[in-house]
């Protein structure tokens, strides 16, 4: 083989490496990007409250999957850690998905992690909590939580509404669904109500809540406390379990979520009412908006809040007389799931069924 023969081969086998090698790369880079179109992360924020493990994720898997055949949904909870919840957040955005629904323990302190995945090409849908800059915002409409609340307490309060002492405890105060939740509640109760005797955070934690509820019993006095609102359903078991153990009975207490555990205390008497947010009506939303925003498609948005796309929909408040009508109709729940053998007569009597 001549000098020039050996260069022409020597070049046409550099060429047909190169050609190889861009294949490889490219073949790579599809891999990576099927794993990018195909993959939705949800971060929920704590477990303490049920409905997130047993209502929040599967609904949206499902919901996912009916939308996208391909697509897979990378769940983590937080367990109430927004330390952990910002390493999860990261950790998906590493692992190249970019879409994300995340529910945020803090949302303040979320803005800046979207403002971050937004400089990578990664969109984010606030779930159930808003977060400034995010891409799309799914929730209920927080305010008339509190609103609703606030009403169905002065409701059960009846007649004595007007010289009742209320005792408040509020959600997180990291959390703005929270401030809503307090700022509807106030517009329905002040000047409606004798006063507001007591008012705290329980942090969302029953264990808190019940600490709260038993400092407000010693500082208005158990016989002079006429009503509680509790922020949601896990803390309003917390507060009437010190309710009883200070021999206090037959107040009204509200709270919210639609619990299994809230609804089988308003069936036993024990709670007066609890709000209904739908997952049936919060996760597939959810589930769309992540899908079309990796699919590149137009949102579907209902409206927008603080200039982010959003859908926000109505709450309904759950009491004795129409537990059949709502969680079970819509099929959340079966009368097996609430209805144990110590409420099985109660329930008949309210035709849970």
């Amino acid at each position: 083989m001549n000098a020039v023969t050996r260069r022409a081969v020597i070049a046409t086998a550099a060429v047909s490496m190169a050609l190889s090698l861009a294949a490889c790369g490219q073949a790579g880079g599809d891999k990576e990007d099927k794993g990018s179109s195909t993959k939705i992360g949800l971060l929920l924020p704590e477990n303490k409250t049920s409905r997130y493990e047993a209502l929040d994720k599967p609904q949206f898997e499902k919901a996912v999957k009916a939308a996208c055949g391909d697509c897979e949904v990378v769940y983590n909870n937080a367990v109430s850690d927004v330390v952990k919840q910002k390493q999860q957040f990261d950790q998906l955005i590493a692992d190249g998905i970019k879409v994300i629904a995340l529910d945020p323990v803090d949302a303040t302190k979320a803005e800046g992690w979207v403002a971050e995945a937004k400089a990578k090409g990664v969109k984010v849908v606030a779930y159930d909590r808003a977060v400034k800059g995010a891409d799309a915002y799914v929730s209920h409409d927080n305010n008339k939580v509190g609103e609703l609340q606030g009403q169905a307490l002065l409701a059960a309060l009846g007649t004595k509404a007007a010289a009742a002492q209320v005792v408040m405890i509020n959600g997180d105060e990291k959390d703005p669904n929270a401030a809503l939740f307090k700022k509807g509640a106030h517009a329905a109760l002040d000047g409606k109500v004798g006063k507001i005797a007591y008012e705290a955070s329980g942090e969302w934690d029953p264990k808190v809540a019940g600490e709260k509820m038993s400092a407000a019993i010693s500082s208005v006095g158990k016989d002079k406390i006429g009503a509680v609102y509790s922020a949601n359903d896990g803390m309003a078991g917390g507060i009437i379990t010190s309710l009883e153990n200070a021999g206090i009975k037959s107040i009204p207490v509200g709270g919210q979520d639609a619990e299994v555990a809230g609804i089988q205390r308003i069936i036993a008497g024990s709670q007066t009412f609890t709000i209904y947010k739908s997952p049936l009506q919060l996760a597939p939303e959810a589930a769309k908006f992540a899908v079309n925003l990796l699919q590149g498609k137009e949102l579907g948005a209902q409206g927008a809040t603080d200039g982010v796309p959003s859908t926000l929909f109505p709450p309904v408040v759950v009491d004795k007389t129409n537990i059949q009508t709502t969680v079970i109709k819509d099929g959340i729940y079966k009368a097996a799931d609430l209805c144990t053998s110590d409420l099985a007569a109660k329930c008949t009597a309210l035709g849970v069924k």
